[in-house]
């Protein structure tokens, strides 16, 4: 993949002043998922930041996974993350690691932070811990066990490591400040109990870091120079320092986190959480339903791994929190496949047109471009007969006003081929239409003299019924009817199934050039006048299956002219 050429940005700047002032002599980045769940397009920001950051300046990027919270992940989740991380052009030059890597370390210096008064174990339940934080506008209060003897707590933290203590009766915390107005900094916890057996470690652990205690062990451990992350974490930033400067002997690096705004977007959502619950609960086919925000699910929609990188290079980086309109990312789409796909005609609701003055069982060849911008891709030909396929949508018993497609008495051209009149057309016992019928214009071929006769209709595209195959069309609209926002309700956030678009996911069976059936799964063309579509894995040798990846038309586009 070529590379993108990303916009400076306020984060590479403050990496070339470090570089300038010495702090740093190289730059290592990392990019740190927690693999409970597929990658979204909410991650590329960081993601890519992270990898290309690493890349501008001949630097590394290591790639590890936070695993610390063995509930809920799974190899599936590292494999399906390091597969998009590949699509999307980036490789971990300074390694694969993983948190549950460093667990001795953190284990190691949690016990020295004990003996020097910096930890202690608590015994406050959680909604306890709670209420003794205090709130934004009042300080909180110690816990009564945060001054027990160092001695004891290190016997009860090593009794926890033993699986002496049930789950939820006691953690470790650091000791810093209940009445600072940083609520962050007020004693946050360091280790919990869990017997949940680590799907890398087993059993041999009932006791986890947290991330606020793990990550810039990990980062420092790694020898990173700046750890970037979203811009809630920015509260977070005095914790990362705190607990790097209270390991320094213990550690090789001094890591500096720099944070951005996190990348939301209108007409889906940004949460696994939310992701998870849509495919536990059936409402999608997986994580990889085109539908889903996901990177595997935008592969097989289509989506250019390109275009997902143009995306973010687009929207830029930036401290001001902000919502995307999807749009944004459909043009980046178009933009690529624009230029690469080849073109062929595909009608998804067809609607029989039989040419009543064409001869029984006779074909003219059809020449098409593959590609109007691209003639270096060759031409293909078409068979052109008696009957053929139009779109319904393509036709009109009674127009309505400034329609210029087919209607009785209205001539209309057909791609590449003849001009047509409509003459008649022809129901069922309903009433609903099953047949058009037309007079084509004989003299009237593409490249012959009468061709350039004009005509008010619009030019259509067509199949023909003997030269064709049957495939199936996949149309998705946003997955939910309304914007999940940060500032809903918990109880609207947890109804969110209900907001959910029933008219996601619209499965049409038409007709298409032959062209497509011999394409490789994954292979995009432009239908013409319909949209972007990729093959489906799930087509077979009688029924490709095409996934419409993005319509023709560029709203983002005409805002921005």
């Amino acid at each position: 993949m070529e590379e993108t050429t990303a916009r400076s940005n306020f984060i590479w700047d403050a990496i070339e002043k470090d570089l300038a002032e010495g702090r740093y002599a190289e730059i290592h980045t990392r990019f740190p998922p927690e693999p409970n769940g597929y990658m979204h397009i909410g991650h590329c920001k960081a993601l890519i930041m992270d990898f290309l950051t690493a890349e501008k300046y001949g630097g590394k990027c290591n790639l590890r996974f936070d695993d610390t919270n063995p509930a809920k992940e799974d190899t599936e989740y590292v494999e399906a993350i390091k597969r998009d991380i590949h699509w999307l052009g980036f490789h971990w030059t300074g390694g694969e690691f993983y948190a549950s890597d460093y667990y001795d370390k953190c284990y190691e210096i949690a016990e020295e932070w004990i003996r020097r008064g910096l930890a202690y174990v608590d015994e406050l339940s959680k909604d306890e811990m709670r209420e003794y934080r205090g709130t934004l506008t009042e300080p909180g209060k110690n816990s009564p066990w945060r001054d027990r003897p160092a001695e004891e707590s290190l016997d009860l933290f090593r009794r926890m490591k033993a699986g002496e203590f049930p789950e939820g009766s006691k953690t470790l915390r650091m000791k810093i400040d209940m009445a600072s107005p940083n609520i962050v900094m007020r004693d946050p916890a360091m280790y919990r109990i869990l017997y949940k057996e680590h799907w890398r470690t087993g059993s041999r652990w009932c006791i986890y870091p947290m991330y606020d205690f793990s990550h810039p062990i990990g980062d420092a451990l790694e020898g990173i120079s700046h750890s970037m992350c979203s811009l809630e974490y920015e509260i977070h930033r005095p914790l990362y320092d705190w607990v790097v400067e209270k390991s320094a002997d213990m550690l090789p690096a001094r890591p500096r986190q720099l944070e951005f705004s996190r990348l939301n977007m209108t007409g889906t959502v940004m949460s696994k959480r939310y992701l998870r619950q849509l495919v536990e609960g059936g409402h999608v086919a997986g994580w990889d339903d085109p539908r889903m925000p996901t990177l595997s699910a935008m592969r097989r929609r289509g989506y250019p791994p390109e275009a997902i990188r143009n995306f973010v290079d687009t929207i830029g980086m930036s401290k001001a929190d902000s919502t995307v309109d999807y749009a944004v990312l459909e043009h980046c789409v178009r933009d690529v496949l624009g230029d690469r796909s080849l073109r062929a005609m595909a009608v998804l609701n067809p609607l029989k047109v039989v040419l009543t003055n064409w001869p029984e069982g006779e074909t003219k060849a059809v020449t098409l471009e593959n590609h109007p911008d691209h003639p270096e891709l060759g031409t293909r030909e078409v068979s052109f007969g008696r009957e053929l396929y139009i779109e319904q949508e393509d036709f009109m018993e009674v127009p309505v006003k400034k329609y210029q497609r087919m209607f009785p008495g209205n001539e209309v051209r057909l791609k590449g081929a003849y001009i047509v009149r409509c003459d008649e057309c022809v129901k069922d016992a309903d009433g609903n239409i099953t047949e058009v019928r037309c007079t084509v214009d004989l003299d009237s071929f593409s490249g012959s003299p009468g061709a350039d006769r004009k005509i008010k209709g619009k030019t259509l595209h067509w199949v023909s019924a003997a030269d064709c195959i049957p495939f199936e069309a996949r149309l998705y609209e946003p997955l939910l009817n309304d914007d999940l926002a940060e500032e809903d309700g918990e109880a609207d956030r947890k109804d969110f199934i209900a907001r959910l678009n029933p008219e996601s996911l619209k499965v049409c069976r038409g007709f298409a050039e032959k062209i497509i059936a011999d394409a490789e799964t994954g292979a995009s063309f432009q239908f013409l006048r319909t949209g972007y579509f990729c093959k489906d894995p799930d087509s077979t040798a009688e029924l490709p299956v095409y996934n419409r990846t993005v319509g023709l038309k560029d709203a983002f586009a005409r805002q921005t002219k």
